[in-house]
Parts: structure tokens; sequence; C-alpha cells
């Protein structure tokens, strides 16, 4: 296959990029393996005709010139989502519309405390536990792993705990730091063998911050809230923008840019850019480590959450609109892509159907909409709007476009 040199400049390159292409390749493509911004709001489909360029020299054919007048196509501009490169061609990247970073905030005030009747040992999955283990000597060869199962088991009344091999290959180097006294961090959820999250050397103050986050996805918004889980205490909160915005600015858009070649982990690994760096801010504030997040709860529509975990949801807008799933089982921080303790867990809230996602069910159960007598109506009006319409007997619920309606 015959290969092309695309060249590609801007007002603020300081030199003039060259990539090379085959016959064929869509301009849009081309930028990206070059390095290059370009804007598709519209998700690449040539609806929003924000993503132009201009040739300067060389040969492209343009698929589509639904959004560039007369005059745009005779000074040489074409869109980069809907022309291909055909030859070797310069283009030159008008400047490119910026989302300011204005919504990042924090709040250092306990905004969440516990209530007088709240039970820790019910609501609380994650616990300390301090174990000091009896030395290895020539006369005891017990391993390092079945000594600390020995310590659980008799002084905190954990029996046969879970255990990640990550976690083992650390274990050795911990309980000797520690001089056989360490804290464990576990898990204990009630359904079955409690799970090894941490083990640090020594004793950690009983009032010591053990970290949770709770992440809402937004289609424009992506907002975090930290969480002292031993408190009860948000002592945090930012929010930025969804990095996914530049690939398609509704749920729509996302899903066709994302059924593109690599276009789903193009927009996976823009909001996981996000939530990182959230995760970076939030933790500075507390001078904490973003690993040292023990436990995760995200919520958000159907769409981002399918977007950010990888999962395909291309069946989302087709007919007759059905999700790959609505209730994410659990999973752990290594296998989500956050920057949290590997070994925390992350749950994802449930959903309901395509266009009805969690963010909805968290706003039901925190308003207690569910558990009211009266008849009441629930709106989030977002980039997607949704409704909820009922009382404890009965719940109804639609979506529609919001964004566009404002």
């Amino acid at each position: 296959m015959t290969e092309h040199h695309v060249t590609f400049s801007a007002d603020d390159t300081p030199e003039p990029v060259t990539v090379a292409v085959p016959t064929g390749t869509l301009v849009s493509d081309a930028a990206q393996l070059a390095g290059v911004e370009i804007g598709q709001p519209c998700g690449g489909q040539g609806r929003c005709g924000r993503c132009a360029v201009q040739l300067v020299e060389g040969s492209i054919r343009r698929r589509s010139t639904l959004r560039l007048s007369p005059e745009a196509i005779e000074q040489g501009y074409a869109l980069a989502c809907q022309t291909v490169v055909e030859g070797d061609a310069r283009l030159f990247v008008p400047p490119q519309e910026k989302i300011e970073r204005r919504l990042t905030t924090d709040r250092f005030a306990a905004e969440v405390t516990v209530p007088a009747d709240y039970v820790f040992d019910r609501h609380q999955t994650l616990q300390r536990v301090l174990v000091t283990l009896n030395p290895p000597t020539m006369e005891d060869q017990r391993d390092d792993w079945s000594r600390l199962e020995t310590a659980l088991r008799s002084q905190a009344g954990v029996e046969n705990p879970l255990c990640s091999l990550g976690t083992l290959r650390s274990l050795g180097g911990t309980l000797r730091e520690g001089e056989w006294t360490v804290t464990a961090v576990l898990e204990r959820d009630g359904a079955g063998p409690a799970r090894l999250i941490d083990v640090l050397p020594g004793e950690v103050a009983a009032d010591a911050p053990l970290w949770g986050a709770a992440i809402d996805i937004g289609t424009t918004t992506v907002t975090l809230w930290l969480a002292d889980l031993v408190s009860g205490k948000v002592r945090v909160q930012v929010a930025e923008y969804n990095g996914q915005i530049a690939r398609g600015e509704d749920v729509i858009s996302r899903i066709i840019y994302a059924g593109k070649n690599g276009g789903g982990d193009e927009l996976r690994q823009r909001v996981l850019d996000t939530v990182n760096a959230l995760l970076d801010t939030a933790c500075k504030r507390v001078k904490a480590r973003p690993t040292e997040i023990v436990k995760a709860a995200l919520s958000g529509n159907s769409t981002m959450i399918h977007l950010l975990l990888g999962v395909p949801a291309a069946s989302i807008r087709l007919s007759p609109f059905i999700t790959a799933v609505n209730q994410m089982p659990p999973m752990l921080g290594m296998e989500t892509g956050l920057n949290i303790h590997p070994e925390a867990r992350v749950d994802c809230l449930p959903g309901v159907a395509s266009y009805v996602g969690a963010d909805i069910t968290a706003g039901v159960l925190s308003s207690g909409l569910d558990q009211a007598e009266a008849v009441t109506l629930f709106l989030d009006v977002g980039t997607n709007g949704e409704t909820v319409l009922g009382n404890r007997d009965w719940l109804v619920t639609c979506a529609c476009s919001a964004g566009p309606a404002f």
C-alpha cells in the first residue's frame, strides 16, 4: 500500500509535524498519529464542522462538505473527520477550541458527618486490625503467610482471609520492617471470607484516615469526593471537565466515535486521565497518595460507565437499546485503570436502562425518594436529563437529551 507524508502545522506549535500514512487514511487519524490535537465534538460524524483544517498543498479527497461554505472550500478547507489522504500533503490546523480548566474546586470543611445513629460495624466493610506475630525461630519455621493467618484468626477472629499475589510478594519485607507487628487492612462484607487489602508495618493510629473516593462520571463534568472512611467526613471535593468532550459532546457522538478504529480505547484513556488527575489533586490537599485509597464508588450514566471500563457501548444507541450490563460486578483498582490501591474494591452503582444510569440510582437513594409516602418528582438536568416520578410503592423513569434544550 502506498504511503504518503502528511505535514501538520499550527500557530501554537513551534515546528511542523510530519507523519507517514497509507492512502485513504482520514486526516483526523493522521493528525492523531502525529500527536496533533483536532477536536471532534460530534464524534467524527461531520455534523459540527469544528474539525476543519486548511490544505496548503498536496492531495486530499473530501467525502463530505456538509458544514463548509463554497468560499471555505475554495480556500482549501476540509473537515478532518470526513477527508482522506490521497498523496503527500501539507495542512494547517486552525486554533482549536479550548475548554478552560475553571471547574476544579476543593473543600476542606467536613461536609458530611456521621449521623448519631450510624452503626460502624454494620455499614463499614473496611477495617484496620493490629496484630502481633510470633517471630520465626529454628523451632518455629512456619511460613510468613501461615504466621499472619494464625495471628488474624487468634487476635481478630478472621478465618481464612483471601490474599492476592501482589500482597504476598511484599508480605515478608513488611513483617520484618514492622518487627512482626503489623496493621492489616481488611474488607469484610459478611458475604464470604475477609479479603486482605494491605499489610502495613507497625501500628497505625486508630483515628488515621482510611481513604475512599466517590466518583461521578458526567458527560460534561467529572466530580470526585475524597472521604475519610474512619470519621465518615468528606475532606475534599474536586471537579473537572470530562476529557472525552473533544471527541463528542453527547453520548451518541461518543458511542459512534468509540466504534471507530481505536476510538473506544482513546475515550477510555481520556476519561481515566481526567479521573486520575482529580485523584492526584484531591490527595495533595490532604497530603495523601492516590494508592492509599482503598475503596472507590462510581456513578454515571450507562454510556459513561461503559466507556470508562472499556465495555462496548454500541448496542446502547441501536434498537432495542440494550446495555452490555446494568449492574457491574465488583472490581479491583488494578482492573479499572484508576490510580488507587491496586487491591481497592471498586463498586459501580447499578444502572436501570440504556439511558437511565447509576447517577439516577444514586440520586433516588440519596434523596430518599424510594422511601417517600407522597408522590415525588426527581429531576437530573445535565447534558443528559433524567426524570423519576413515584414513591415507596412505585417508580417510573424516562430520559432525554437535556443539554441542547438549554
